[in-house]
């Protein structure tokens, strides 16, 4: 379905757990719609699994999308289960997950339009190299997504 693009941005996020568990480091891109690019790699205080650093990603993209003044987002991310958590098509009993799953769609009601789309990973580079980059990993050599 194409949706009219004169206010619709555009992300990926991906988040990153060294060890896994570990450190988390997230990675966010978002295009706003006249092609400005905002890049954010964040290491953070949160220590925790893969899919709990896939989730921070998630919820980072968002906030900062907000902040931007984005309503209309169409946001890619490579996690199957952070984005069918959020979308409600899957759940866990993980608490930690839980929270993390909660904060994220409470964010989903101050967007006008929101939609999450699953990307296979080397479609998501960018996010990706800047997650890893926050922790300081080596960026593994794959090709750009956009």
């Amino acid at each position: 379905m194409a949706l009219p693009s004169a206010d619709l941005w555009s992300g990926w996020f991906d988040g990153s757990a060294a060890p896994n568990p570990g450190r988390i480091g997230i990675g966010v891109l978002l295009i706003s719609p006249g092609g400005e690019r905002f890049n954010t790699s964040l290491k953070t205080s949160f220590h925790g699994c893969s899919n709990e650093a896939e989730l921070h990603a998630l919820i980072a993209a968002l906030e900062f999308a907000l902040e931007a003044s984005c309503r209309r987002l169409i946001l890619h991310g490579d996690s199957q289960v952070a984005i069918r958590y959020v979308d409600g098509e899957d759940q866990t009993r993980i608490p930690r997950l839980t929270s993390l799953i909660v904060t994220a769609q409470r964010l989903q009601a101050h967007f006008d339009l929101l939609q999450l789309r699953w990307v296979p990973r080397h479609r998501n580079a960018e996010a990706d190299q800047l997650s890893r980059a926050a922790l300081g990993l080596a960026c593994e050599s794959l090709s750009s997504h956009p």
